[in-house]
């Protein structure tokens, strides 16, 4: 199965990328992933369900202990594996 994972974190600074949102960034920049488009009010990652599973896993403990305080995401099923 593939899925997709659309998430913000927040708080928001318009001026400078917090820290919770750099962890994010990082942990789906170094996972093993088809796709992934990060930008300042949204970021997606798509891969196999383990890889996304994984992700979402490391994101949520990550982002928390970097100083996140909202986490919103959506996992969508795009399929099965080629």
């Amino acid at each position: 199965m593939r899925l997709r994972v659309e998430f913000t974190t927040e708080p928001f600074d318009l001026d400078e990328a917090p820290a919770h949102a750099l962890v994010a960034r990082e942990v789906v920049a170094a996972a093993d992933l088809d796709a992934v488009d990060v930008g300042p009010f949204g970021n997606t990652a798509e891969g196999t369900a383990d890889a996304v599973l994984g992700v979402v896993d490391a994101l949520l403990r990550e982002s928390l202990a970097a100083g996140a305080t909202r986490i919103s995401l959506q996992v969508n099923v795009l399929g099965e594996d080629a």
